[in-house]
């Protein structure tokens, strides 16, 4: 499949404390995020048909930097620090947070923010508090719910369906939504077809 093939060319341009550190680029951008532990690591090599072009940990807190990936000189990955519980200090946490910021608010060539979940869970309050932050700001996102493969399959309908439900207290209606697994080998495909289509939408 073609959109396989040019995901394979994908190259480290390197890993910056700030946005304003960052290469000033003209392809568009691409963010993943999300809370320490998600399996946001596990996802973006899945994504990258690489077995380690982001490092995994069972430790949260291992991405610190803003680290950027070119993928087919056509567009870039952005591998985003987690948000919430690191076993760090607090005051380090907050310059990630500020850092994060920083690059959503102000990184002209992003593109879209995907922001994950963990689908074993309900909707944690750090998670909906960032998803309203994303839509108060403008920032395009969309949701991809990670470890599919770690719930039975009702399980995961009833806690999907009830983060829905959660999020539409606060939303008309809800941006794209994915459903992901890095273990099985799952979702891959509609996760590219959407920033395939997203960067076709800009050309046009």
């Amino acid at each position: 499949m073609e959109i396989k093939k040019s995901f394979i060319d994908i190259n480290f341009v390197g890993s910056f404390p700030s946005c304003q550190k960052m290469p000033e680029k003209l392809i568009p951008e691409y963010a993943f995020i999300g809370r320490s532990n998600v399996g946001k690591s596990s996802l973006i090599n899945y994504l990258s048909l690489r077995k380690s072009i982001a490092k995994t940990s069972k430790k949260p807190g291992k991405t610190q930097m803003i680290n950027l990936f070119e993928v087919g000189k056509e567009w870039a990955l952005v591998d985003l620090p987690g948000y919430g519980y690191a076993s760090i200090a607090r005051k380090k946490r907050i310059s990630w947070m500020k850092m994060i910021y920083d690059y959503l608010e102000s990184r002209k060539n992003l593109v879209n923010c995907f922001v994950l979940l963990d689908s074993r869970l309900p909707l944690q309050e750090i998670d909906k508090n960032f998803i309203n932050w994303l839509g108060a700001k403008g920032i395009p996102f969309s949701i991809v719910f990670t470890k599919i493969d770690a719930i039975k399959p009702l399980k995961k309908t009833e806690n999907i369906d009830s983060i829905k439900k959660e999020l539409l207290k606060s939303w008309e209606e809800l941006p794209e939504l994915f459903e992901v697994s890095s273990v099985k080998k799952t979702g891959r495909d509609d996760i590219m077809k959407y920033i395939d289509f997203l960067n076709k939408s800009i050309k046009s």
